[in-house]
């Protein structure tokens, strides 16, 4: 089965992550397997000067996977920046309930749209609008939440996406 996707949607510094952050072990508490998906939009750099994976990458490799035990990471070149649904056909395993993407405000899937005080903070599409996040009450045609209703949020979310399998 394909993992769901529900974007978290707003300026920078609007909360986004810090929700997430907070969602996440209601989510995985509740019998859920979640992995999130981040949209950079200035670029990053998560390999180490120095360390091997990156002496590999600088002498040319395209593609570089660091592999221990419990833990894979890959650093790989990309021709463009790739829609959120192709990161997760290429590389989300189908062992997750459901996948959390940070960004992608242009993206259709549903999503939750975290501003500070007014929905006008972030130019997004209202189309696939799940719930609304802020600081102050926003009314609109999807429910509100307090950023700080971390428990009420997660529930619309388990309701939205229930668990295709046993827990």
């Amino acid at each position: 089965m394909t993992p769901p996707i529900l974007g978290f949607v707003g300026r920078s510094n609007s909360g986004k992550t810090t929700l997430i952050e907070r969602l996440i072990p209601e989510l995985t508490h509740a019998g859920y397997r979640v992995a999130t998906i981040k949209h950079a939009g200035h670029g990053f750099d998560l390999d180490t000067e120095g360390k091997d994976s990156w002496r590999h990458k600088r002498a040319g490799a395209s593609t570089v996977i660091v592999l221990s035990k419990g833990s894979l990471a890959m650093f790989a070149d990309v021709p463009e920046e790739l829609p959120v649904d192709q990161v997760r056909d290429r590389f989300i395993n189908g062992e997750i309930d459901l996948i959390i993407a940070e960004g992608w405000k242009s993206q259709g899937f549903p999503k939750v749209i975290v501003v500070r005080e007014q929905l006008q903070e972030v130019d997004v599409s209202l189309d696939g609008l799940m719930a609304v996040a802020s600081m102050k009450r926003i009314e609109c045609s999807a429910p509100w939440f307090d950023r700080d209703d971390v428990q009420g949020l997660a529930q619309l979310i388990m309701k939205k996406f229930p668990l295709q399998r046993g827990s």
